[in-house]
């Protein structure tokens, strides 16, 4: 790992210096253009600049001949994201279940069949990807970055072109836009304070070091239990961000920016709850909106292995990560665009799943001893209590995954253009690690309740069938080392044919290889061999197996984009992508690459009075490969599915200071040749699981002058259709809506005030069921993944 990660940064140096020696040089002799109403008008509509989707250089929205969702700061606050996957909601053709806390996100696009975390999704900074793999289990892109104030917009394309830039992402390709320095000292500071107890501050300043050259640091800071408050610090850390921008006197520029990110935050997983068909009521006194499994009792604990696991190491990351941009016209209209990033950290995962749904104890007493077995005794194992005889209780896994990662990725372009033409062609190279080390099941008797207690059981006839809580140990093991390696090429031509109409027409040629060695699970045995103890089942670690996998795909793209007039245009384009196996596949023996069809055309309507994108898609996707954890053993699923859908999204401002922002989504996504339980379960004609026929939100907000006040108000209001958790169309996940609000008043043009309140109702809404089983859990209590309750948030903020 060392060596890679210096071998990374020797690529990364060598990159970097020669543009920095650039600018350095040019900076001496450079001179500084007077900015004319022109290019002030410019900087103003910069917003509806769109970069993500394209070769490097950018286009307006309306222009755009694929599906694109751009949101500004503005936006970004109102939509009060919990987490950077939160924020996603606002994207349609996007369902984005953030119930899982800060990071741990279940992220699905446009009727692509995936099993949970991110497949088909890669978050970017500033046009480079994050980590080049989209998900692996226990890691997703957006666990790797977090919104703050430093961000100014956020960009997403869904399908259109992602295939061809970039890592080749055919699903959602979202970029994160920096703020950068300008030719005035600016300044912005916000404490925050939510009614669970998070303190946060963010902070950034900016300006001109130069006359060409600018600057801009910030970041933030945040600490506290969580909304799920397991009664000990679970929440705490944070991200300092710093850029350097340099000018070349029109002619182009280059930015050197690095990213620090060290956060953590309580992974959270389903909970019991009582279902009656589509009815939803809460179990018991276990919250459904605050309500945590995790406790002080269960925080620190050492399992039968002998290693000591922190629940409040919770999941998130801790990496850095250095990167640079470069724009510059070598001669005239040849431009030469150079992106590159390099990052390294770790990427933990430590959380408590729950095994299964709350019994009795002399039930539980059956299931860990066999037919027949009773309670002999049952006390809690922190002080040798006795418990009472009717407490409920309940089994949770203690999970331990740690991830150690970086990766370098480098994407360099020629730009040509004349006349009504512009050609472009790249070469993209990433080179990435992960070194995983797993340590799955270690289930813990727990009473099942809100902060549960830890309980030991003796049965009937003398077994003993706990150990300090500890029921079993090791149900699967990984220690695994791989490396990944993808190199492309890929041209885009757009013609401009007359002042309406432009086609656009693009190659990518990819070649994935992956190596590596990784040892998972062996035999399980009895640790020590006595029948008259039972929490010592386990597994042990097998040999190492190698991984030498390689492969190649073309990808490839058409469009084409008409304008009636400069406000109202419609596009239409068919596009074809891969996905190719990544570590978690391979381990398993999964070598499928997933492709995707994907035909769509749309409405663009920009006035001030509305803005309208209306997007009809239909997806072909074929090659799913994807392994699920049941009762701790990856089971695989294989095979495809179709999509067909209507994506809409706009603004209507009927008169100044008032706004609806509204979008929707109507999906008809089936399962088709797909196979789940190791090939044993056809779910051809099901629908495709997580992922809602309906999904609509809509946004009013109002915004006047009462003297020297600017009082701004606003709400959402989010509807989720019917859902089933699982490929086999079990186990429904009903209907529900989500009321958010928010009120802000700036005291004067420095000071702002404001409070947003997410979940307003309290509603009962499920995002998941039970993902490590197959099939039905049956009615009564069950176990499933809520949304995080009703909570507010109040800050104040003072800029210069």
């Amino acid at each position: 790992m060392q060596t890679n990660r210096t071998s990374a940064c020797r690529w990364l140096l060598a990159g970097v210096t020669p543009f920095a020696l650039f600018a350095a040089g040019t900076a001496a002799n450079a001179q500084t253009a007077p900015q004319d109403d022109a290019q002030a008008a410019a900087d103003e509509s910069q917003a509806d600049i769109v970069v993500v989707g394209t070769a490097g250089g950018g286009t307006r929205r309306q222009d755009a001949a694929f599906a694109v969702t751009s949101l500004g700061a503005e936006a970004i606050a109102r939509a009060a994201p919990n987490s950077t996957a939160d924020l996603l909601r606002t994207i349609p053709g996007v369902s984005a279940e953030s119930s899982g806390g800060q990071n741990g996100a279940n992220i699905f696009v446009r009727g692509y069949p995936s099993g949970g975390d991110a497949q088909f999704v890669t978050f970017q900074l500033g046009g480079v990807p994050f980590f080049p793999p989209p998900t692996l289990s226990f890691l997703e892109n957006s666990q790797l970055i977090r919104l703050d104030e430093t961000v100014e917009r956020v960009e997403a394309v869904r399908g259109g072109t992602g295939s061809l830039f970039s890592n080749g992402q055919p699903g959602l390709t979202v970029n994160v836009q920096q703020r950068e320095g300008g030719d005035m000292l600016k300044g912005f500071a916000k404490l925050s304070y939510t009614d669970y107890d998070e303190v946060r501050g963010d902070a950034w300043i900016s300006g001109p070091i130069s006359q060409d050259t600018t600057f801009m640091v910030g970041g933030y800071y945040a600490q506290g239990n969580g909304i799920r408050d397991p009664r000990f610090r679970a929440e705490k850390g944070g991200q300092v961000t710093a850029n350097i921008r340099h000018d070349f006197d029109g002619r182009g520029s280059v930015l050197i920016y690095g990213r620090y990110l060290n956060d953590h935050g309580q992974w959270l997983l389903p909970i019991p709850v009582v279902q009656d068909g589509s009815k939803i009521s809460q179990f018991a006194n276990f919250d459904h909106g605050t309500g945590a499994l995790a406790s002080r009792d269960t925080r620190i604990t050492t399992n039968n292995a002998g290693r000591t696991v922190d629940l409040a190491d919770g999941r998130g990351a801790k990496i850095g990560n250095l990167g640079l941009s470069f724009d510059y016209e070598l001669v005239d209209n040849l431009r030469l665009r150079e992106r590159a990033s390099y990052l390294w950290g770790t990427a933990n995962t430590v959380g408590l799943v729950p095994t299964d749904a709350p019994m009795s104890a002399a039930d539980m007493a059956v299931a860990l001893g066999g037919a027949g077995s009773t309670v002999g005794s049952l006390t809690f194992a922190s002080d040798g209590a006795a418990a009472p005889g009717e407490t409920q209780v309940m089994r949770a896994g203690i999970w331990d995954v740690r991830k150690r990662i970086d990766a370098f990725v480098n994407d360099l372009a020629l730009e040509f253009s004349a006349g009504g033409n512009k050609l472009t062609g790249g070469f993209y190279l990433a080179n990435y690690t992960t070194r995983d080390t797993w340590a799955l099941g270690n289930d813990v008797l727990l009473t099942a309740e809100p902060n549960a207690r830890r309980l030991n059981l003796t049965l009937g006839d003398g077994r003993v069938a706990t150990r300090d809580g500890f029921t079993s140990g090791d149900s699967f093991l990984v220690s695994g080392r791989y490396e990944g390696r993808d190199i492309a090429f890929y041209a885009v031509d757009e013609l401009q044919i007359t002042d309406k109409l432009r086609v656009d027409g693009g190659l990518r040629w990819q070649r994935h290889e992956v190596t590596g060695d990784v040892a998972t699970s062996g035999a399980a045995f009895d640790r020590d061999g006595s029948a008259a103890t039972l929490y010592d089942r386990t597994v042990q670690l097998g040999r190492a197996n190698r991984i030498d996998y390689g492969g190649s795909r073309w990808s490839w793209t058409v469009g084409g984009n008409y304008d009636f007039t400069n406000q109202v245009g419609v596009f239409a384009r068919y596009s074809r992508g891969n996905s190719f196996p990544q570590f978690d596949n391979l381990r398993e023996g999964l070598t499928l690459i997933s492709k995707v069809d994907t035909y769509e055309g749309g409405l663009k309507v920009s006035t001030p009075l509305v803005n309208l994108y209306a997007t009809l898609f239909h997806n072909k996707f074929d090659g799913l490969a994807t392994t699920q954890i049941i009762n701790g053993v990856p089971n695989e699923s294989v095979g495809g599915a179709k999509a067909t859908g209507v994506e809409l999204e706009g603004v209507i401002r009927p008169f100044a200071g008032f706004s609806i922002a509204a979008a929707g989504t109507y999906l008809d996504g089936t399962y088709r040749g797909f196979f789940s339980g190791n090939g044993t379960i056809d779910n051809t004609g099901n629908r495709v699981q997580r992922q809602p026929k309906w999904m609509w939100r809509v946004t009013p907000s109002y915004e006047l002058e009462v003297g020297n006040f600017r009082p701004s108000i606003f709400a959402t209001l989010q509807y989720t259709g019917d859902r089933f958790s699982d490929p086999e169309n079990a186990q429904l996940l009903p209907n529900y809506y989500q009321l958010d609000a928010g009120v802000s008043v700036e005291v004067n043009q420095r000071l702002k005030l404001a409070v947003t309140g997410n979940n307003l109702t309290d509603e009962l809404g499920l995002t998941e069921g039970n993902p490590r089983i197959i099939g039905s859990q049956g009615s009564g209590t069950i176990l499933a993944r809520p949304i995080l309750g009703r909570s507010f948030r109040f800050s104040a903020a003072y800029s210069f």
